[in-house]
């Protein structure tokens, strides 16, 4: 840590220099050679400024070093004359933290030197201190996210060996949240609520939206028909297996916010907008955002997308089909939002179909 005196004066620098001689000092005789050190040297954590200058004035300092981030955390203790009252309230104005009054009184400012260095090497352990742990702590994020994708992933892959669901579905539905949200959250609606850490969970969660259906039996699940009134009934069940297997595998699973996220968008993305949804008829927005925005996506890619019991529609036959459904299906704001970026939507389709892996 280094202190740089700046001030005009030959005889007060070399009062303040031999009193400060044990301290690493560099010397200015004004503000512009200031302002090079300062530049050029990141080590000064303190400034003695002196204010009546030629060329560049004390303020002219306190001015140029507050509109840069870096040099305004160099602590600065402005130097006066006792009838300068004015000059000390604007030099606080300015950002400096201190003044010393001349003429200089030895063992006053000796103290209160003593003073702002004790408390710049507490800042910067606090800095050093809080730099480790915010290290640490986005190390063991990193850590915990990579066991959230991987245990998502091998989910996952329970529904694709029973051939219910493809990677490439995994992907499109992945991919087509993520661009919902982002347009979504331009609007004022969306703004506060899709953060980038809600989207990232929504993101990372949607491929978990049908892994209740490795409960169903094959006979109802890979049936090339209509399904039975019956057999319906059961298939229903996936949403309620789907919540009950994440909650049994965690007892936080209301505290841990990315299970919180894949229980609704797993438990509610089969309800309706009207409320003649399943399984627990909810209505409007009693029905979690992420879940609404899974039923539009989900229905889309059924849609668009070639299964066992139909063939693929087209992308502006399902979009119809979509827009019909707001208000009964599909909450119309999303409705609204999907169909802004319907070309957007086609292409992550297209992308995916294209590009199995």
């Amino acid at each position: 840590m280094k202190i740089l005196v700046v001030d005009d004066s030959k005889s007060d620098t070399m009062i303040i220099s031999n009193m400060l001689k044990d301290f690493n000092l560099l010397t200015a005789g004004d503000g512009i050679e200031a302002m090079k050190l300062i530049q050029s040297d990141p080590d000064i954590a303190i400034m003695i400024l002196d204010i009546n200058m030629p060329r560049m004035n004390g303020f002219e300092v306190l001015e140029a070093i507050g509109r840069h981030s870096v040099y305004k955390k160099i602590a600065t203790i402005i130097l006066t004359n006792y009838d300068e009252i004015d000059n000390e309230i604007r030099g606080l104005e300015l950002g400096a933290l201190d003044y010393i009054r001349k003429p200089l009184n030895i063992r006053s400012l000796r103290k209160r030197i003593e003073l702002h260095v004790n408390l710049k090497n507490a800042q910067l352990a606090l800095e050093q201190h809080n730099f480790i742990l915010e290290k640490a702590v986005l190390q063991r994020t990193n850590e915990c996210n990579n066991i959230r994708d991987v245990t998502i992933r091998a989910m996952v892959s329970l529904l694709e060996v029973r051939n219910i669901e493809s990677g490439n579905h995994t992907k499109r539905t992945q991919w087509m949240m993520k661009a919902l949200c982002e347009h979504l959250r331009t609007k004022d609606a969306y703004r506060f609520i899709l953060t980038d850490n809600y989207i990232a969970e929504l993101f990372s969660t949607a491929p978990l939206h049908d892994i209740g259906k490795v409960g169903i039996a094959d006979s109802i699940l890979l049936k090339p028909g209509r399904l039975t009134p019956e057999e319906f009934e059961i298939m229903k069940l996936h949403t309620t297996y789907g919540v009950e297997a994440l909650q049994s595998a965690d007892n936080r699973a209301d505290e841990v916010s990315f299970i919180r996220t894949a229980v609704e968008i797993i438990g509610t993305h089969h309800e309706k907008f009207d409320g003649s949804g399943y399984p627990n008829g909810l209505k409007g927005k009693e029905i979690p955002l992420s879940g609404r925005l899974m039923a539009i996506i989900d229905v889309y890619d059924a849609l668009v997308s070639e299964r066992i019991y139909k063939p693929a529609f087209k992308h502006q036959v399902a979009l119809a089909i979509l827009d019909k459904e707001r208000g009964n299906h599909f909450d119309p704001d999303l409705v609204d939002g999907f169909l802004e970026i319907e070309s957007q939507i086609k292409e992550i389709h297209d992308r995916y179909e294209q590009h199995p892996s």
